[in-house]
């Protein structure tokens, strides 16, 4: 009498379409069929997302191949393997009983093995007198035949578009850098944004547009949200440097002497005046203002602690942010950008100190949509400030713990 090969599962399992369907597939492989389990099983852990299959079934997977005892996987070929519940626990690790059956479970409907139960639900198989198999009762490995194609299809597709998301991030990034660095030089060097317009004030326009798409990427952003938001920065960048060149060429077209004069008065790094030009008469005895030792406030809390909570500011800093000098600078020029006035900025700095009032500058950015009115933010501050109600530590510490959170869900 023939074998009688079971096609519903044991006990209480259920049969769907989706095993049926798993069931016909593997029954028609092509007898001369050969794949490598460990590169199919490298394709399906590449897929796992569009499976819809977990890490901890992939080892469960990994498990049973490691029952079959040839390398190769062929069409002609006997493949159901038969371990225990015990020795399949052993080999993923110690995975509990109930466990094991649930990622089985996950395995058998996502169509990568076939279940292949006894008359009791035991695993086993039944041997000839030769001492050949001819009947085995446990997981059938034929679907991974049958599918290869398809898996490694699926797992250069989930491979491209990691590379994509990866290629849209880093355009993303460096488009970010290049916005700010010349947002931070436009300001610095006075170059007006449109014909007859002010410089500062229109660059914090073009700032706030240039926020306003970075803050619009989520958290979790898809593939094609970040094309579409790699394209905007990269079309933003192009229009910036436009109006930089623009600038340039309209300078070379002066005199020669007054394109010196003006190089004199432009290219010292340490003159912060010349990043606050409204500053001029307010503030002419401080021509290169050198920061003041700090106080016992100012001094409690470390530039790296500074740098950890408001990370965006140093996109700004022409060489990087590595002294608290750098930090004033950097400041100074995107306290412009966030629209804070000069009086509201002076005033700041006298009340809390230079340093204290750079870090709140640097708060603000981080915070970005959240604070409607910058100025007004900082006014606010400055006058707790002046009561001795203002204390930096609470800001710097709801800052990190942001950061914190937001590398969590990312």
């Amino acid at each position: 009498m023939e074998p009688y090969q079971s096609t519903t599962p044991f006990g209480r399992r259920s049969l769907t379409l989706a095993h049926v369907a798993t069931q016909i597939a593997a029954s028609s492989r092509p007898p001369e069929k050969v794949v490598h389990k460990w590169k199919i099983f490298h394709a399906i852990c590449l897929a796992r997302p569009r499976l819809g299959v977990t890490e901890r079934a992939l080892s469960v997977l990994n498990a049973l191949l490691t029952f079959h005892p040839e390398t190769a996987l062929t069409g002609d070929d006997d493949l159901v393997v038969f371990p225990s519940n015990q020795q399949l626990s052993l080999r993923a690790h110690g995975m509990p009983a109930s466990t094991l059956r649930r990622h089985l479970a996950v395995l058998v409907d996502a169509g990568l093995v076939i279940r292949r139960d006894s008359p009791n639900g035991k695993r086993y198989a039944r041997k000839s007198a030769s001492g050949e198999i001819e009947l085995a009762f446990g997981f059938d490995l034929s679907p991974l035949v049958v599918r290869a194609e398809e898996l490694e299809s699926l797992a250069a597709a989930v491979e491209a578009e990691a590379r994509a998301i990866k290629l849209a991030r880093e355009r993303i990034t460096l488009c970010r850098r290049d916005i700010a660095k010349m947002i931070a030089t436009g300001i610095e060097e006075g170059v007006p944004t449109r014909r007859g317009g002010q410089g500062p004030a229109d660059w914090a326009e073009v700032h706030a547009g240039f926020r306003s798409v970075v803050e619009g990427i989520p958290r979790t952003a898809t593939r094609a949200q970040l094309e579409n938001a790699a394209e905007e920065l990269s079309q933003l960048a192009d229009d910036v440097l436009n109006l930089l060149e623009t600038h340039i060429k309209t300078e070379n077209m002066n005199a020669k002497e007054s394109r010196s004069e003006h190089h004199i008065q432009k290219s010292n790094p340490d003159h912060l005046i010349e990043l606050e030009p409204s500053f001029r008469t307010s503030r002419a005895a401080r021509a290169v203002p050198e920061p003041q030792p700090p106080r016992p406030a100012e001094a409690a809390y470390p530039l790296g602690m500074v740098m950890n909570a408001c990370p965006d500011i140093a996109d700004y800093a022409k060489g990087g942010i590595s002294s608290w000098r750098d930090l004033l600078a950097t400041a100074a020029v995107v306290r412009s950008m966030l629209g804070i006035s000069p009086s509201a900025w002076e005033e700041a700095q006298t009340v809390m100190g230079e340093m204290q009032a750079a870090v709140v500058v640097a708060c603000i950015l981080q915070r970005g949509a959240a604070i409607r009115s910058a100025g007004g933010y900082l006014r606010g501050l400055t006058e707790k400030a002046k009561a001795g109600e203002f204390s930096l530590g609470p800001i710097l510490m709801s800052q990190i713990n942001s950061q914190l959170r937001a590398k969590r869900s990312a």
